[in-house]
Formats: structure tokens, C-alpha cells, sequence
């Protein structure tokens, strides 16, 4: 008797499997209709996807508006933080604005170290083999462009006019290394102004060197290093960069600070050359 139900087990599994084989290679071949089994099977299963798919895209959609409304409600906040804070900030320059012209008109000065007539020009050469130091641009002393005045980017200041043609221009980068290549330059720091001068280029770290900082300075880091007006040729406040480190000169009677360029001195295709005013009405004074 056991023997008996083996065999028809067997049998029936090699029935199972050819029906199966069968199936398979008939639901394989290529038809223009399916058969009504297979039809009842794929709207079976389409109406229940369907009807299982709403709810749960109705549900998805639900939890993904109440992110989106969280998003929305914090960048919101901090929206109005940084306009309350941009508010602050522009009453506060307007104050200091309405205090410079009244300080401008007791001591009867118009022009300050500050002020500037900015030159649009574009970059129309670089070679390659002196890429950290020059770049050629499209104005000259037709357009009121001389030589060493500053030339500076949207980020900060990236260098001087070298030589100045009719037309065009020779930009001597800051990153170049040239001992003559000074710049008067402050540290920002929260009590005072720290003075140093900009003299040299590290290729290393891509930092320009700042030196002959007082010894007892107290500088951090991040602090802005920017121009102080009083070099003769660039006007005061523009950003050279910010403080990386400083470490003590190699006679230990001064320091050195590390300051990361507000530029980029790689990528450079807009400048604006910077013609301090009070030379301009110097040279008007002058031409009379």
C-alpha cells in the first residue's frame, strides 16, 4: 500500500512539472491575445495594485506635504532672522554713512582713502607658463587705466596693474613672486587694527604671507586682513582675505600671519581696476 501512494505521488509531481513546462512555454510564445485566464489574472492584479496604489501615493503625499510644510516653516524662520538682521545691519550703515558726510563736512574733506572709481575690464590673455603671475586685460590708458593700480574681483583684491598700454593691460598677480610686490595691509581684529604688510606668496599652502605684524598682536583666525589706504596705491577696505595662522618670524621679534586669499587667483575671467578718488581729484587740481 505505501508503495502504491509513492508511485502516485511521483506520478503526479511528473504531471505537475509537464503542465508547468507546458504553461510556461505557452505563455512564452508570441500571441496577439492573451486567453481569458491570463486576462482574469492581469485585471485581478492591475484592480488590486490600483486600489492599493492610491491610498498608500494619497498617504506618501501626506507624510511628503508635512516635511515639505516643516522645511517651509524653518527656512521661513531663518528667512526672517537674516532680514531682521539685514534690516539691523542697513540701518546701521545708513547711520554711519549720515556720520561720515557730517564728520566730511566739519573738516571739509570730500575725498577719502576709501573711495574709488571702478574700471570694468575682462581678461584676454594668460601664459601659461607664468599663470601664477600676470594676466593681460581689455582696457588701457585710453580708458583711464595706469600702472600699479589695484585690480580686484567680486571675492577681493588679486593684484596690480604692471605695465599699462593704449589698449590694454599687464595685471601682476599677488600670488607672484616678487619681492617688490608690497601691499599695506591690516588685520581687523575685535579692539583694533592690527598693520602689517602683504610681501610674498606661499605656493605650498596657496596663502599670501603677511608680515611685519607687532609681536604682541592678538590675532585669530578668520579674521579679515583687507588693505589700509596707506601704501599710496590701493584705496582702504579692500578684502585681500582671511587669517589662516600666525606663527613668529624666523627673529622671533615679529609675526608672520598665513592669510587665504578672498580670490581666486586660478580662475579669473571679470576684473575691476580701482582708481582711488582722491588721486583722480589730485590729478584734476594738477591738469588745472
Amino acid at each position: 500500500m505505501p508503495q502504491f501512494f509513492l508511485n502516485k505521488r511521483l506520478i503526479l509531481l511528473l504531471v505537475s512539472i509537464i503542465f508547468l513546462v507546458a504553461l510556461i512555454g505557452f505563455s512564452l510564445k508570441d500571441r496577439k491575445e492573451l486567453t481569458w485566464s491570463e486576462q482574469f489574472v492581469k485585471d485581478t492584479t492591475g484592480f488590486v495594485q490600483l486600489l492599493f496604489h492610491k491610498p498608500a501615493q494619497l498617504v506618501a503625499g501626506f507624510f511628503e506635504n508635512v516635511q515639505d510644510i516643516k522645511n517651509t516653516y524653518k527656512e521661513n524662520k531663518i528667512l526672517k532672522e537674516r532680514l531682521e538682521e539685514y534690516v539691523m545691519l542697513e540701518a546701521e550703515v545708513q547711520t554711519l554713512k549720515k556720520e561720515n558726510e557730517e564728520l566730511r563736512a566739519i573738516l571739509k574733506k570730500k575725498e577719502s582713502l576709501r573711495d574709488f572709481v571702478a574700471i570694468h575690464a575682462t581678461v584676454i590673455g594668460r601664459n601659461p607658463e607664468r599663470w601664477q603671475e600676470t594676466i593681460i586685460i581689455n582696457k588701457g590708458e585710453q580708458q583711464g587705466v595706469k600702472k600699479d593700480m589695484a585690480v580686484i574681483t567680486p571675492g577681493g583684491l588679486i593684484g596690480k596693474v604692471q605695465h599699462a598700454a593704449q589698449f590694454t593691460a599687464t595685471v601682476q598677480l599677488l600670488s607672484s613672486i616678487d619681492r617688490k610686490n608690497f601691499i599695506s595691509a591690516y588685520v581687523q581684529t575685535k579692539n583694533e587694527s592690527v598693520f602689517g604688510l602683504i610681501e610674498g606668496y606661499d605656493e605650498k599652502r596657496k596663502s599670501l604671507l603677511l608680515k611685519q605684524v607687532p609681536f604682541d598682536a592678538k590675532i585669530e583666525k578668520k579674521q579679515l586682513v583687507m588693505t589700509s589706504g596707506l601704501g599710496g596705491i590701493f584705496p582702504e577696505g579692500l578684502p585681500i582675505g582671511e587669517v589662516e595662522e600666525v606663527v613668529p618670524d624666523q627673529y622671533g621679534l615679529t609675526k608672520m600671519v598665513y592669510v587665504k586669499p578672498a580670490a581666486n587667483f586660478y580662475d579669473i575671467d571679470d576684473v575691476i581696476v580701482v582708481k582711488r578718488k582722491i588721486d583722480a581729484a589730485q590729478e584734476e587740481e594738477e591738469a588745472k
